[in-house]
């Protein structure tokens, strides 16, 4: 099978899992009912929530240039900030194709290496994955019970579409694995067997330069502040939107954490948690007493009210990126 047609299933399935899933919420919830949480919502909770998502996305782009350094490199603060929106608009069509775009934006800009770029972006997913890890253990200290019978409720959605997943993932690894085969022999066919080594070599180590930058941090307590910020403001969006709905406005904080580590874990199936988000949401919250129809509503003003963010800012910036270099290459000559 060709790159195109590779390229084309890796879209198609994240999207049409997301697609069975909002099928399967408006199943839950008519649309009517859904429109009526909308129309009815305090918007300024909605607002706050986005803006202060949009904070997080300013300081993601700001501490990236914390873990370039120690390769160094620098990038214009400007190009770093259209390039995180960029990606993760770019998300929303391929999953996690945003970290490559991000790579590529700086690498034609501002000359980051790709590899390198990419290895940074890597150990940023780490740093993102430990941040997590620590709070769902904060969360197994304060209310351990809480946390058990979230995942076991979620566990069992998963379980429906488990067979699905695990099949269609199985043919893309092997669609991967045979594609790069395949490039991998017609270059050692065409170039000889010491080019492919050398093409290889010089993606690892540029990656694992990448990667690697994090324990070589120049300002270590800057890029530590960066990180906390970034994920309270993700927490605080979360919660604070949560007054945007009455009968989800006096949920515990507890309660509130649960659903965003639930809501975090469903971005990686969809493109962009489309239909997982509202779900997942929605039975985090019924695991303790919340109305469905509330669940999902406030799950989908959440996802929409984020959506509407990315798509705005990343839009701009894809259009503005090409504008922005082209004026800062007029003036630098």
């Amino acid at each position: 099978m060709n790159q195109s047609k590779r390229s084309i299933l890796k879209i198609i399935f994240p999207l049409f899992l997301g697609c069975l899933l909002v099928y399967y919420s408006f199943y839950k919830i008519s649309f009517s009912e859904l429109s009526d949480y909308f129309t009815n919502a305090n918007y300024f909770w909605i607002f706050l929530g986005a803006a202060l998502g949009f904070l997080s996305h300013l300081s993601r782009a700001y501490r990236w240039k914390f873990l370039v350094e120690p390769l160094g490199l620098k990038f214009r603060i400007w190009n770093s900030i259209m390039a995180v929106f960029s990606g993760y608009l770019i998300n929303y069509t391929v999953p996690r194709a945003g970290e490559v775009s991000r790579a590529t934006i700086l690498a034609n800009y501002d000359g980051i290496p790709f590899e390198k770029g990419l290895g940074t972006i890597v150990a940023e997913r780490i740093v993102d994955v430990v941040v997590m890890i620590c709070i769902i253990l904060f969360m197994l200290v304060w209310k351990p019970e809480l946390l058990i019978i979230t995942f076991k409720e979620l566990n069992s959605l998963a379980l429906s579409v488990q067979t699905d997943e695990n099949s269609s993932s199985a043919l893309i690894f092997i669609l991967v694995t045979s594609l790069f085969a395949l490039v991998a022999f017609f270059i050692v066919f065409k170039f000889g067997f010491s080019l492919l080594l050398i093409k290889i070599k010089k993606v690892i180590t540029g990656v694992g330069q990448g990667v690697l930058s994090i324990f070589k941090l120049k300002q270590k307590w800057f890029f530590t502040v960066h990180t906390l910020f970034i994920w309270l403001m993700y927490v605080l969006m979360f919660y604070v939107t949560t007054f945007s709905i009455d009968s989800i406005s006096g949920l515990d904080f507890s309660i509130v954490l649960i659903g965003f580590i639930a809501a975090s874990f469903s971005v990686a199936l969809t493109n962009g948690g489309l239909g997982a988000y509202p779900l997942a949401v929605a039975i985090s919250f019924s695991v303790f007493g919340v109305n469905e129809a509330s669940g999902l509503a406030f799950g989908w003003i959440m996802w929409a009210s984020q959506t509407v963010m990315i798509i705005f800012f990343g839009g701009i910036s894809l259009i503005f990126l090409p504008i922005y270099n082209r004026i800062h290459s007029k003036k630098l000559n």
